[in-house]
């Protein structure tokens, strides 16, 4: 399995906010998006690079549930273990 940590995920959320994105330093895991910054088309972005750099699959449904980063991570940790 490919481990998912919270450093893939703070890369992954720059990336998605073209480096703009506040600092994302100490107990930021449970923020919502919106507090963080992030509308619903930086999370789309953060669902698209997910896909592209994890091969995953991440339905429209599902990217309307990646509420907070701890939502995002957990959800890839599940998709990649179930790909094991």
């Amino acid at each position: 399995m490919t481990d998912f940590t919270v450093a893939d995920l703070k890369d992954i959320m720059l990336k998605a906010a073209d480096g703009t994105a506040p600092a994302l330093d100490g107990d930021f895991l449970d923020t919502p998006f919106p507090e963080l910054e992030f509308d619903s088309l930086a999370v789309l972005e953060i669902a698209t690079l997910l896909q592209q750099n994890y091969h995953l699959v991440i339905p429209d449904e599902a990217v309307a549930e990646l509420t907070s980063p701890r939502v995002v991570l957990d959800y890839v940790t599940a998709r990649l273990r179930e790909s094991e």
